[in-house]
């Protein structure tokens, strides 16, 4: 039979309004673990530590000696806690805003307010703090979502037109890669995919792609960066890379497979941040491929072939 503790966690996220989807035992422990409410503590002890999925996962294991797979991170992530920030109740990388999407370090932590609210439950107060809570909550979801998007990284990539990527180092390399990269070395090139940590795909024209022969679904192995360069007619497939995946041999025959059929040279980048970063992955980076970095826009780095930037032809 399931601990009070738990039974509790599900009734307060039914009376928060949550839909049957996360009223549930993962969602009501996922909840205990960010209030740090043990199965010996009560409601009126709750805190707000700082937490990630894994070490959810492990406080769960650990406090109510339930055990979830490792692959289960996901199902956490996106069908519990992902919920929980889009209704307010949980903040997402409070300590440090513009942390990537993808990083390890990402952590969420209980709301103030929802902290409050929490402390109450086992008293005759409840009642109205919630009714409080109820009122101003979809306030506070639409505030913490603006501070979430204040950390976003705007890229113009057309006029009028302004792509919204998550924050992070990755994205700021993609925006490099666009508005820095494409005018040096493929000038007048339109933009054809830019991937987004927190999206499946911030940006894809796949009807230019469909036009230049190739066909890919979702689930696809993008290249971060893919750019028509016009004029010339080339494809440019390039990774923003702040701390792994450069075009290495495995990478680069990837590329080839996934864009095959393409009547459209294909050129091959890897973009780093600065030297400092490309020097950690030199000894990976396949031949025949381009290497640029940001922090020296007007130079690029050659490895090895028949022409500077280009196409290679078999």
């Amino acid at each position: 039979m399931s601990h009070p503790n738990i039974k509790s966690a599900l009734k307060i996220l039914e009376m928060l309004g949550f839909p049957k989807a996360q009223l549930n035992t993962r969602s009501a422990l996922t909840l205990l673990a960010l209030a740090n409410v043990g199965p010996k503590d009560h409601f009126s002890d709750a805190e707000n530590p700082l937490l990630g999925i894994t070490p959810i996962m492990d406080w769960v294991h650990h406090s109510y000696d339930v055990l979830y797979a490792p692959n289960s991170r996901e199902t956490f992530r996106r069908q519990t806690v992902h919920q929980f920030r889009d209704a307010g109740l949980v903040l997402y990388n409070p300590d440090e805003p513009t942390r990537a999407v993808n990083s390890p370090k990402a952590v969420y932590q209980l709301a103030p307010y929802a902290l409050k609210l929490l402390r109450k439950f086992d008293s005759s107060a409840f009642s109205d703090a919630l009714s409080g809570y109820l009122k101003i909550r979809g306030g506070l979801a639409e505030q913490y979502a603006q501070a979430r998007n204040m950390h976003r990284i705007p890229v113009e990539i057309a006029e009028g037109t302004v792509l919204s990527l998550s924050a992070g180092n990755h994205s700021q390399l993609i925006k490099d890669i666009i508005v820095s990269f494409a005018p040096h070395f493929a000038p007048g090139s339109r933009l054809v995919y830019a991937g987004d940590t927190g999206e499946k795909m911030g940006y894809f024209d796949s009807e230019r792609l469909a036009n230049l022969g190739v066909t890919v679904d979702e689930h696809g192995k993008m290249p971060d960066v893919v750019l028509h360069f016009e004029s010339k007619n080339w494809l440019i497939l390039a990774e923003a890379v702040t701390s792994h995946g450069p075009v290495d041999g495995k990478r680069h025959a990837e590329l080839m497979g996934l864009f095959d059929g393409s009547s459209a040279g294909l050129v091959y980048v890897t973009a780093f941040p600065s030297r400092s970063v490309m020097g950690r992955y030199l000894s990976e980076i396949a031949w025949e491929t381009e290497v640029w970095v940001a922090d020296a826009p007007t130079h690029l780095i050659h490895f090895n072939g028949e022409r500077f930037l280009g196409p290679y032809v078999d």
